[in-house]
């Protein structure tokens, strides 16, 4: 019982932000702490390469969905959900194959992971209902504004981890774990929300 046209148009907007920013941010946090920078300058990580392959990942398909969907809009109604079942599946699988090739780093690290996953997450989600809610925006807004700040991309963050870092254990971990916890989260508060009358507002 949100905003769906805001969520959609937030989605939109940062995942062509997500283009330029992502490589940008990562060079800039990695490189303020020492052993994250160290790693960096080991892979010798291109800012440009990775901006190159984001906007292959991400601006790509999104700019060929948009054409699509207005070209064809009987055909991307019959094909949404088997697409979306795939993508579900492919990403479960991307998700399986990272856990099993660091099960060792995974058990070691499981409760630190999850902890700090679920703080994250949680903190992330709180926060864009709460500056939804100080920007004065009605239930539905921080409801949809919550949703796009807590949930991420984690198949672009696990084909980053692959393709730039060779599947860096901790890296792969973390977003593995982030994957399915966001699920997790993600339909609970949908569940939630779901059975709560947002008060009559209307965005």
């Amino acid at each position: 019982r949100g905003n769906t046209a805001l969520s959609v148009s937030m989605t939109a907007v940062s995942t062509a932000v997500a283009i330029v920013m992502t490589p940008l941010n990562l060079a800039l946090w990695a490189g303020m702490y020492e052993p994250t920078a160290a790693i960096l300058r080991a892979v010798s990580l291109d800012p440009l390469d990775m901006l190159l392959a984001v906007a292959l990942l991400l601006g790509l398909p999104m700019a060929a969905g948009m054409a699509i969907g207005h070209r064809f809009p009987r055909l991307v109604a019959r094909v949404h959900r088997p697409v979306r079942a795939a993508s579900l599946l492919i990403f479960g699988l991307f998700v399986v194959g990272a856990l099993a090739a660091n099960w060792r780093h995974f058990v070691d690290w499981v409760g630190f992971v999850v902890f700090a996953v679920l703080l994250h997450n949680a903190t992330a989600i709180a926060s864009g209902w709460a500056a939804a809610r100080v920007a004065g925006l009605p239930e539905r807004d921080r409801r949809a504004v919550a949703i796009e700040v807590g949930i991420q991309n984690s198949a672009l963050g696990l084909i980053l981890v692959f393709n730039f870092f060779g599947g860096l254990g901790g890296m792969a971990i973390v977003t593995a774990w982030w994957g399915i916890w966001h699920l997790i989260a993600g339909l609970s508060v949908a569940t939630w929300w779901s059975r709560r009358d947002p008060g009559g507002e209307t965005a």
